[in-house]
């Protein structure tokens, strides 16, 4: 089953990153994701990660100096540097309870003018604030006021008197303890494409008590994993190996620490391209051609931690004059070819024309005519007498047949009468 990605996230996460990762199908990606900030270390030295000091930068004797005047840890008493302030000076006892760290000064002297800074520092959460006041001794107690110069406050004091630099900070992180490795966190989403933020599917959940929660199926829980030393090194890395098609998408690292109000999330794009066959190194030397040499890869220097693409190098061979004439001839040869092609087929047209004509003149030669569809006018004949025709026959059949035409002459009938 999948966990929606924002189910134990109820606050907004800081983008600080956005990364695009390529890795060859097969291969193991390393998504990086590191904050020092989140590395947990049990307290062993009685609390003593949260510190206040004070500090003075004075001209008053020309050497124009920082001097440190006390500090004080959260578990431990204040420690006041110089013999001269002690009793002089000091920070209330309950400071890192109600969040009040002013510094009292009595018995204000003339050497006392400077600007002080009240600086607050969480190492465990790496937060360091500062706070800077700037204080002048005056003799006169008309002058003695407060205001601000744009810059930071201004005290002026009267010479002899008691007074409080105001330094004031009720956030929890300084007042308060909590059960730290309770409240740290890692969380891994991973959204497919075209799947929105708010529909992500959650991967792997790691505090810092050592709990670890899984999501999803064996396979993909296997596959993508956390080291167990994360939060000693601060290294949340994702690890996914034996990579396929399927694990593309946009995976998410999410970084809560509660305690310290750290709240940041790393965004990764990953791609899964195909592997990159080796190509091995040619050289190649012919007459007249420049020596070429195959594509290969770069060979890097491993490191586990970096995703890496493929560096080719591109070598452009130059053309030489026996190429180029080379594809010319190609060139001609082909429109050679297709000149005599066109020729053939000319020639065979016009055979194949002559042809007809020859057809169709033999076939109106050989057509019979039949006589009997042409008329004859015989009128004429008539004119004639019978024995005025003189015909010599050559045997009896064909004298018997002109007497019979000449003993019945055509009758010419008028049709209108």
């Amino acid at each position: 089953f999948s966990v929606p990605a924002d189910a134990s996230n109820p606050q907004d996460s800081v983008v600080v990153s956005v990364l695009n990762i390529s890795a060859a199908v097969g291969s193991q990606a390393v998504l990086p994701c590191k904050s020092y900030r989140m590395v947990w270390t049990q307290d062993r030295l009685n609390d003593r990660q949260r510190v206040v000091h004070w500090d003075v930068y004075s001209s008053y004797y020309g050497d124009n100096k920082m001097e440190r005047l006390c500090d004080m840890y959260s578990a431990g008493a204040q420690r006041v540097y110089s013999s001269y302030n002690q009793g002089r000076i000091s920070m209330p006892q309950n400071a890192f309870t109600d969040g009040n760290f002013s510094l009292v000064i009595k018995d204000v002297a003339e050497s006392d003018a400077g600007t002080y800074s009240c600086n607050l520092h969480h190492h465990y959460c790496h937060l360091y604030e500062t706070v800077k006041i700037r204080l002048d001794v005056t003799k006169q107690g008309k002058y003695a006021n407060q205001y601000w110069d744009g810059e930071m406050a201004v005290i002026v004091a009267l010479e002899g008197s008691t007074v409080m630099l105001p330094c004031v900070n009720r956030n929890h992180i300084w007042t308060e303890r909590h059960s730290e490795e309770e409240q740290q966190v890692v969380h891994w989403d991973r959204q497919p494409p075209g799947v929105p933020h708010d529909r992500a599917d959650r991967l792997i959940d790691l505090y810092a008590s050592g709990e670890r929660r899984s999501y999803g199926p064996l396979f993909i829980r296997q596959k993508m994993n956390i080291t167990d030393t994360a939060f000693a090194l601060g290294d949340f890395s994702l690890r996914i190996s034996e990579l396929e098609s399927a694990d593309e998408g946009t995976y998410s690292c999410h970084l809560h620490h509660h305690y310290c109000g750290l709240h940041e999330r790393r965004i990764y794009q990953v791609f899964v391209t195909e592997p990159v066959r080796e190509k091995k190194v040619v050289n190649l030397t012919t007459h007249n051609v420049a020596p070429a040499v195959a594509c290969f890869p770069i060979p890097l220097p491993s490191d586990p931690n970096v995703v890496r693409g493929h560096n080719v190098i591109n070598v452009i061979i130059p053309e030489s004059r026996l190429h180029f004439f080379q594809q010319l001839g190609y060139i001609l040869a082909t429109l050679l070819l297709f000149i005599v092609l066109l020729i053939i087929v000319v020639l065979i047209t016009r055979k194949r024309r002559q042809r007809g004509y020859e057809y169709n003149v033999k076939k109106y030669g050989e057509k019979d005519v039949n006589l009997k569809e042409f008329t004859v006018d015989t009128t004429d004949l008539t004119q004639y007498r019978s024995e005025d025709i003189r015909l010599d026959y050559k045997n009896n059949i064909l004298k018997e047949k002109a007497e019979q035409a000449r003993s019945f002459p055509a009758k010419n009938i008028d049709l209108d009468k």
